[in-house]
């Protein structure tokens, strides 16, 4: 099965877009950067430096300090898709990522989305 092109995407092609979407609903940046800094366990320096570099997305979680132990909690759809049955660890990972910033663009407050 051939891999799947958004692993080889730059990082920073989408981040612009997650931003806009969080944007759209009144959210702000510092909430899109605040979740995946908790995904990913980067700081905000580490993930302007991912931004920086152009680290696509399997480099972007290949560095990533450590995915929060509590990321197992996220559950629900996300383009069709049930993010806890995703098979490949790192697709896993970005529909992780798209189903909190999803979260967020719905309105629901940090505390759940942080998984609290």
């Amino acid at each position: 099965m051939p891999e799947h092109r958004i692993f080889a995407t730059a990082f920073a092609k989408v981040y612009p877009l997650y931003v806009q979407k969080a944007q759209r609903k009144n959210r702000t940046q510092e909430e899109v950067d605040r979740i995946i800094c908790w995904l990913t366990g980067y700081d905000r320096a580490g993930l302007q430096r991912q931004i920086e570099q152009g680290n696509d997305f399997r480099t972007f979680f290949a560095q990533a300090p450590a995915l929060h132990p509590d990321s197992a909690l996220i559950k629900g759809v996300v383009c069709g898709v049930r993010v806890e049955d995703v098979e490949d660890p790192l697709m896993q990972k970005i529909r992780f990522l798209d189903k909190l910033v999803d979260e967020l663009a719905r309105g629901k407050a940090m505390e759940k989305i942080l998984r609290r």
